[in-house]
C-alpha cells in the first residue's frame, strides 16, 4: 500500500463530513442546552429520541428496504461520535438500540421478522434494548440463569436480565436465555420480547453514576410466554450470535468514548485558553500545553482505530481484533482524557457550573459496558495468538 492511498484510507467523504456537521448542529441546539438538567434529574430525553428517529439515527447501519438509512459503520462511528461529544447518554440511547436489539434481529432473524420487527426498530417507530447481562452473568455470560422452556408451539421465559440500556423504555427487548444448560455454549436461545407480553416487565430503574438521562433497568420474566415465531436464529445459537453482535456492539462503545472525550478534549482546550493565572492564560504554560498535547494524541489515534473497525464491518470483513483494540483503547485513552480535563479545569472541574465533572462520570462506563477492558485483552489475546 502506498503512502497516498494509506491515508486516503483514513479520509472522510464530504458527504460524511456533511453528516457529521448536520448532527452536529442538531446535538448543539436541541440537546446541549438540556444536558444538565437531564444529568441531574435522570430525565430520558424522549422527544429527542423522537427526532433521531426521524433523522434516520435510529437505523443507520440498515438498508432502506427495512426502514433504515443505508449507511455504514463509518456514519455510524460519526453519529454516536458527534452526540456523545454533547452528551453522552444520548450517545448510548442510540447504540444500544442500533447495533445491540436492532443488530442482532438483522444478523441472525429471518425475512418475516426483518419486516415485523426491524422496520418497526430501524425507522425510530420502536425503540430497542438488547439483554444479555444478568446479576450472576456479566462478563462470564454463559453462567446466565434466565431460561426458556419450550410449552405449546412456544417458550415460557423466566428470570431476570440487569443493566440493559434503554430497558424500561424500549418498545421490545431481545434476550438470551438458557434453553439447555448441558451444551453450554449452544444452549443459549435469542427471543424478541414485546413490551406488554404477559409475565415481562421492566424492574428497577439503576440510580447511575454517569450516563443518567439514559435508561438502565432491569428486564424481569416470569412465567412469560413467547410463540416459537420470536425465536431469533437457530435454537441454541443466541450466545454464538451474541459475540457477532458484540463484534459491532464493541466499534459503537468505542465512538461513543470517543464522542465523550472529543467533547471533554474541547472543553479543556476552550478553558486554557480563556483561564488566566500569573497574568496570562494558562494555556501559555507548558504543563498545561503537554497536557493539550497528549489528549489530543490520543484522540486521534482512538479515531484512527476506530475508525479502522468501523471501514472494515462495512466492508463485511471480521472484527473481532480490531474492534476490540479500538474499543479498548479508546475507552481507556477517552478515561485519561477527561481525568485530564478535570485537572486542567482545577476547582472548576470538581463543580457542575463546568462540563468536566461530566464527562468524566460519563466515560468509566465506556472501560466497563460490553466488555470490560480486562475481556478486551483476552479477545485481543486470543485473535492474535492463534
Amino acid at each position: 500500500m502506498s503512502a497516498s492511498t494509506a491515508s486516503a484510507e483514513f479520509e472522510l467523504t464530504e458527504e460524511q463530513e456533511e453528516l457529521r456537521r448536520e448532527i452536529r448542529r442538531f446535538a448543539e441546539r436541541e440537546i446541549a442546552p438540556h444536558v444538565r438538567e437531564w444529568d441531574e434529574h435522570s430525565t430520558f430525553p424522549t422527544e429527542i429520541v423522537r427526532q433521531l428517529g426521524q433523522m434516520g439515527l435510529l437505523g443507520v447501519i440498515f438498508p432502506p428496504e427495512l426502514g433504515g438509512s443505508g449507511m455504514g459503520y463509518v456514519e455510524y462511528v460519526l453519529a454516536i461520535e458527534e452526540l456523545s461529544r454533547v452528551d453522552g447518554s444520548v450517545g448510548i440511547i442510540v447504540a444500544a438500540h442500533n447495533s445491540l436489539c436492532t443488530n442482532h434481529l438483522y444478523l441472525a432473524g429471518n425475512a418475516e421478522q426483518h419486516k415485523r420487527w426491524v422496520t418497526r426498530l430501524a425507522s425510530g417507530e420502536w425503540l430497542g434494548s438488547w439483554g444479555l447481562t444478568e446479576p450472576g452473568a456479566g462478563s462470564d455470560a454463559l453462567g446466565a440463569r434466565t431460561t426458556a422452556v419450550r410449552r405449546d408451539n412456544g417458550w415460557v421465559l423466566n428470570g431476570s436480565k440487569t443493566f440493559i440500556t434503554n430497558g424500561g423504555k424500549a418498545d421490545c427487548a431481545l434476550v438470551i436465555a438458557v434453553t439447555d444448560r448441558e451444551k453450554k455454549s449452544h444452549g443459549l436461545t435469542a427471543f424478541l420480547v414485546e413490551k406488554g407480553t404477559p409475565g415481562f416487565r421492566p424492574g428497577k430503574k439503576e440510580d447511575k453514576l454517569g450516563l443518567r438521562a439514559s435508561d438502565t433497568s432491569e428486564l424481569i420474566f416470569e412465567d412469560c410466554f413467547v410463540p416459537d415465531e420470536n425465536r431469533i436464529g437457530a435454537e441454541g445459537e443466541g450466545f454464538i450470535d451474541s459475540m457477532r453482535v458484540l463484534d459491532g456492539g464493541r466499534i459503537s462503545i468505542a465512538a461513543l468514548a470517543l464522542g465523550i472525550a472529543h467533547g471533554a478534549y474541547d472543553a479543556a482546550r476552550k478553558y486554557a485558553k480563556e483561564r488566566k493565572q500569573f497574568g496570562k492564560a494558562i494555556a501559555e504554560f507548558q504543563a498545561i500545553q503537554f497536557k493539550l498535547a497528549d489528549m489530543a494524541t490520543q484522540l486521534e489515534a482512538a479515531r484512527q482505530l476506530t475508525l479502522r473497525a468501523a471501514r472494515k464491518k462495512t466492508a463485511g470483513e471480521k472484527v473481532t481484533l480490531e474492534s476490540s483494540m479500538a474499543k479498548l483503547f479508546a475507552s481507556e485513552a477517552a478515561v485519561r482524557i477527561c481525568d485530564e480535563c478535570v485537572q486542567i479545569h482545577g476547582g472548576y472541574g470538581f463543580i457542575k457550573d463546568y462540563p468536566a465533572e461530566k464527562f468524566y462520570r460519563d466515560v468509566k462506563l465506556c472501560t466497563i459496558g460490553e466488555g470490560t477492558s480486562e475481556i478486551q485483552r483476552m479477545v485481543i489475546a486470543r485473535e492474535i495468538l492463534k
